[in-house]
């Protein structure tokens, strides 16, 4: 039987009294690329800290490949699902090829440190996105683009085909935004299931194959980029007027001025 990269029925989920996610309902397709949207208090950071496992206390189902993520250990759901953070700078003086090894500690027990087939896996995700050159480098003096690809490498070395991506592009410039996630799409287009959550609709409009749109701890909208994306949808969401215009390069949402309404 197969199941789907990971499935919500009827997620819920509160602090205290206070609920945040209403009965989500969404799943996930091996090679599918989800952009993940919604305003700032839509519930993506909980909704992603409930599919990672760090919320047992949801209500509903989640699944990873048909297991239900409560009924699974820490190192279980690592080798099925790896996250990958906003850019960040860390404390210690890591080289990158350091940085990318951290992926495969679930692979190495007790105090055991990374052998030569670990070092291989991690040189491996590196050369996957083009900068195998890099490894010897600081991860600290590299550009942002060049340390979110570090990220994402470490994420290839867990091995795993479920990649989880919190506003990846959020502190990058416009260029590194565009290659970074043209470096995404390529993953999903390879069979990597990965969901990502931004703040930009173009982003999703552009190189999503879905999305799922959250307003206020519900499922607002998910199915074909193409086809959600509306205007409609932006002003439920984000309380702006936008129009979509067909260009050569695809799509494009245009933000409206009040004299342009």
């Amino acid at each position: 039987m197969s199941y789907p990269a990971i499935e919500a029925k009827g997620v819920r989920f509160s602090y205290g009294k206070n609920e945040i996610l209403h009965g989500m309902d969404f799943a996930a397709q091996k090679g599918q690329l989800i952009a993940v949207l919604g305003p700032n208090g839509a519930g993506k950071s909980t909704l992603f800290r409930c599919l990672l496992g760090l919320y047992h206390s949801y209500r509903g189902s989640i699944t990873i490949e048909g297991r239900e993520v409560k009924n699974m250990q820490p190192r279980e759901i690592a080798a099925k699902v790896a996250y990958i953070p906003q850019t960040h700078t860390p404390t210690f003086h890591y080289t990158v090829l350091e940085m990318v090894l951290m992926g495969t500690t679930h692979r190495v027990r007790g105090l055991q440190s990374p052998g030569a087939k670990e070092v291989a896996i991690a040189r491996e995700a590196l050369a996957q996105v083009g900068i195998a050159d890099m490894e010897s480098r600081s991860y600290g003096r590299l550009s942002g683009g060049e340390q979110q690809l570090v990220l994402i490498a470490r994420a290839l070395a867990q091995q795993t085909e479920l990649l989880i991506m919190d506003e990846p592009t959020s502190s990058l410039d416009y260029g590194n935004q565009l290659r970074v996630l043209q470096q995404v799409r390529a993953l999903s287009r390879e069979g990597y299931t990965v969901l990502l959550s931004t703040h930009n609709p173009q982003h999703a409009l552009t190189f999503a194959d879905r999305v799922l749109a959250l307003h206020q701890g519900a499922v607002a909208a998910h199915g074909p980029a193409r086809e959600v994306l509306t205007p409609a949808l932006i002003r439920k969401l984000y309380r702006v007027e936008t129009a979509l215009a067909n260009t050569r390069g695809g799509s494009v949402l245009v933000p409206l001025t009040e004299g342009e309404k």
